[in-house]
């Protein structure tokens, strides 16, 4: 199978927007982008992780909210998708991008119109909550002709696009493929996770005993990959689907510790190779206590690791690739010349429950070789519809 390297990266997340902003962020540890709502649950205020976006344009059908987002982190890559097109041709670029709420905020906001008015606000339009139309969103804005589609695998959709982008390249359907994944908030998202009693009461904790829920964040983020060498590469790629249970993990990790397996699996690596691993971390009882089990189980408890999900919240769909475009900017010399690595920020109070595990602190630096690093990303999604990504840089 081949590897493809990632030509560019563009992301928009509650801890900032493009690589320099998001990498001083994340390297330092912040928690500035969790802001209280209450419009979100009725009768609570709960954390989430919100964004600045651009309000819609005033004629009729402007584009959700979702899709504005992902407009922000296509912005970024735009220069490398046009060097892409002209030199492979329009028809010879697919999308595959991830997301589970689409347009939902806006089919939310029209319904509550709806109800007082009688009539549908002039600016809506169904469509807006198709989960497929973010792929055809994103081959609209940049102008490409290839294949495109959207993923939806719940909170893994976005890390699953890299599987399904790496097939096309490999099958000769295209010459490089844009991926990635977009979710904003809604009501029905924390309605729903607040009805699973899964929502936080205050900030996340992840992995600690006093943990007791997640916040929920919105993000965007964007890739080109291409069969061309570049400084970051899509190594490897595990996925599975363990069905243990609608919306509850495997208690012991089965199934997240088969796609880690089949990560390594396929990019041809031990274990040890793993320099850090970014855990899906969503500070519930059961992920976390699963998941611990099942990075102890491979990588012993000296592997670095964090979640990111106390900066952002949990981003949902665009989970996956948010994630990967962290591992993206730890991997990057231009990004991280100091070899950082994102801190896990919690309340330090461990749950002697669970395995231990290497939690990294504010100014933890990666350690070993400069020319060869792994890193590992997880993210896990209701049905078991989980997914592994490694990214590295080989210069060796």
């Amino acid at each position: 199978m081949i590897r493809p390297g990632i030509a560019a990266m563009g992301l928009v997340t509650p801890i900032g927007a493009g690589k320099a902003e998001v990498a001083a962020a994340l390297f330092a540890g912040t928690r500035a982008g969790l802001v209280p709502r209450d419009d979100l649950v009725p009768g609570r205020t709960v954390l989430s992780g919100a964004v600045p976006v651009p309000p819609p344009g005033s004629e009729p059908g402007a584009e959700p909210r979702n899709n504005r987002l992902m407009r922000l982190a296509l912005d970024q890559i735009g220069e490398e998708v046009e060097q892409a097109a002209r030199r492979f041709g329009r028809d010879r670029i697919a999308v595959v991008v991830g997301t589970s709420t689409a347009g939902i905020a806006e089919g939310e906001e029209a319904f509550l119109v709806h109800r007082r008015t009688g009539s549908w606000p002039a600016g809506f339009h169904y469509r807006h909550q198709e989960t497929g139309g973010l792929g055809d969103f994103v081959a609209r804005t940049l102008g490409v002709e290839g294949p495109a589609y959207t993923v939806a695998t719940a909170c893994s959709s976005s890390g699953k696009v890299f599987a399904s982008a790496r097939r096309l390249l490999a099958a000769g359907l295209c010459d490089a493929v844009v991926v990635g994944g977009a979710d904003t908030l809604c009501r029905m998202t924390l309605g729903g996770f607040a009805s699973l009693e899964a929502v936080s009461a205050g900030l996340c904790q992840p992995f600690s005993r006093n943990r007791d829920g997640i916040n929920i964040g919105e993000a965007a983020a964007v890739f080109l990959l291409t069969r061309d060498p570049a400084p970051v590469t899509l190594l490897g790629i595990g996925e599975g689907s363990d069905a243990h249970h609608i919306s509850a993990p495997d208690p012991e990790g089965k199934g997240a510790l088969a796609a880690m397996r089949a990560a390594l699996d396929d990019a041809g690596l031990q274990a040890s190779a793993i320099g850090y691993v970014n855990l899906h971390g969503t500070g519930t009882s059961l992920n976390d206590s699963m998941e611990a089990k099942a990075v102890n189980a491979l990588f012993g408890p000296d592997t670095p690791c964090s979640s990111t999900k106390a900066m952002t919240g949990h981003t949902l769909g665009a989970a996956g690739a948010c994630e990967a475009a962290f591992l993206w900017l730890t991997l990057h010399p231009d990004t991280n010349p100091d070899r950082l690595l994102p801190p896990h920020l919690w309340d330090g109070a461990a749950d002697p429950a669970l395995p231990p595990l290497a939690l990294t602190r504010p100014g933890d630096r990666l350690a070993g070789k400069e020319d060869r690093v792994a890193m590992l990303s997880n993210s896990f999604a209701f049905g078991g519809s989980n997914v592994a990504l490694i990214l590295g840089i080989d210069r060796g």
